[in-house]
């Protein structure tokens, strides 16, 4: 089972901590000094309403929509997630139409010659955008790590399967 972050609407007071913590912890250290607005693109989004708070990024499906369309092959299974092969992205949108979610974004960003060998530097490019659950981080993803309420939390297959088997207790109690 692919590990995956959720957020407790009832706990998020939709402070936007997770979206700098994710934008931080993708930057290069040379880019740093450019967080402008156009380089201000977390890869979870905070969703705020009358009624909820929460941030909303990739659940990590199993049979992952995404990956089934993607046409060059630039999303794939990896760590226990989804992850984008930013080399093989074309920009399509394909990923983005398949997200039941609203996970996915395409966003037009400079290329370094680290990010995309096959064009110029300064030549702006497209990429999918999405939570990639921070695998670079030993601590793991960062938006965890900052919330100040908690509300951000991994799901694995243990946790999971914990939860349901409490449901199905409760549901068995439930009918004595």
């Amino acid at each position: 089972m692919n590990k995956l972050v959720i957020a407790d609407p009832g706990k998020c007071i939709g402070c936007r901590t997770c979206e700098v913590a994710c934008v931080l912890a993708h930057a290069a250290q040379d880019a740093l000094s450019k967080l402008a607005p156009a380089y201000f693109i977390p890869r979870l989004k905070l969703i705020k309403t009358s009624k909820v708070s929460t941030p909303v990024q990739c659940r990590q499906c199993e049979d992952a929509p995404c990956v089934k369309v993607c046409p060059t092959g630039a999303l794939v299974h990896s760590h226990d997630s989804i992850q984008v092969v930013q080399t093989r992205c074309i920009g399509c949108k394909s990923c983005v139409m398949a997200c039941p979610y609203g996970a996915m974004e395409i966003v037009a960003r400079e290329v370094t010659a680290q990010a995309n060998r096959r064009l110029p530097d300064g030549t702006l490019a497209v990429e999918a955008f999405k939570c990639d659950l921070c695998i670079h981080l030993p601590k793991g993803p960062a938006c965890i790590e900052v919330c100040p309420t908690k509300a951000i939390y991994t799901i694995d297959a243990k946790v999971l399967t914990d939860n349901l088997r409490k449901k199905r207790e409760q549901a068995a109690a439930a009918q004595m």
